[in-house]
């Protein structure tokens, strides 16, 4: 059977395909912008000529890959994939694991792409960085371990950290602590979207019976908010960090002892209801209490 061909066309009637054309205006403004991406060349590429390694973000939502899968079918790829080639011309990717994984779901074969070369690996991490963090859907346990790998690749001090990826050095500093956390707290607190504050507070706490048991709380998933931290703290007996319990004190001139004696003598004299009566004594009670400790 012969094959049908499409009419042919004039050169003043063809139609030039940009690769810009579909590309958000705020991307290519980014791209002139951010001295890391300047030099990028664009182009298409086969999704099976990039090389995947590990990435800044390890959590994949299925359902929200998919809608972005249908997004990508029905509307194009608007973000475009940020590459790295290397001397050999191999094609890493960089920027855009997500989406890439959206397209190998629809089967796509090829998309467009930034290439960078002649990059070193800290500007790549930088980059890489910078790119997952402006999205929202990067979990802070990513974005910690992301800022550890820079510093351990960079040797690089808070400050200089702060100053290459564009974050606050507290932002920097918290991001360490939380890094250097243990796996298994670091997996509970993706598995159960555990506010950061709750890891860094459980951790400020020192070593004891208590923190063991909330700690265990925190694995189950039972301990996901802060307030949840602070009252669960109250209701374990502890007093919180910082604070510390003080003595009343007693007037100049008058001895404890005689202070409590003074006010036994007042109260007798006076007509108190029950309930009153009882509330004194017990204060009394706790009083005689401290001042024999």
């Amino acid at each position: 059977m012969a094959k049908k061909f499409a009419p042919r066309v004039s050169k003043k009637e063809r139609k030039t395909l940009k690769l810009t054309d579909n590309l958000d205006s705020s991307v290519m403004e980014r791209l002139s912008g951010d001295r890391l991406l300047q030099g990028a060349k664009l182009d298409e590429v086969y999704l099976k000529e990039i090389v995947v390694k590990e990435q800044v973000r390890t959590k994949f939502n299925d359902s929200s890959l998919k809608e972005l899968a249908e997004n990508i079918k029905q509307n194009g790829l608007i973000q475009p994939l940020v590459l790295h080639k290397d001397k050999l011309g191999r094609l890493t990717l960089v920027c855009g694991e997500r989406r890439f994984r959206a397209m190998s779901l629809i089967e796509k074969e090829k998309c467009p792409c930034f290439i960078l070369d002649k990059k070193n690996e800290q500007e790549l991490m930088a980059i890489q960085f910078s790119e997952n963090s402006s999205r929202e859907a990067l979990h802070y346990i990513d974005k910690a371990d992301g800022i550890l790998n820079y510093q351990k690749a960079t040797k690089a001090s808070e400050r200089k950290i702060q100053a290459a990826l564009g974050i606050s050095k507290s932002e920097v500093h918290r991001s360490l602590m939380i890094a250097k956390m243990g796996k298994k707290i670091k997996e509970a607190a993706k598995a159960h979207n555990i506010e950061k504050y709750v890891l860094l507070e459980l951790d400020a706490l020192e070593k004891s019976p208590l923190k063991t048991k909330l700690t265990k709380m925190l694995y189950k998933g039972e301990l996901t908010k802060r307030a949840e931290l602070k009252k669960a703290i109250k209701d374990g007996g502890v007093i919180k960090p910082g604070r510390k319990k003080k003595k009343p004190t007693v007037p100049k001139g008058l001895t404890a002892n005689a202070f409590i004696k003074t006010l036994k003598s007042q109260a007798k004299g006076k007509k108190l209801d029950k309930k009153t009566q009882s509330l004194l004594n017990e204060l009394l009670k706790e009083t005689q209490n401290i001042v024999d400790m």
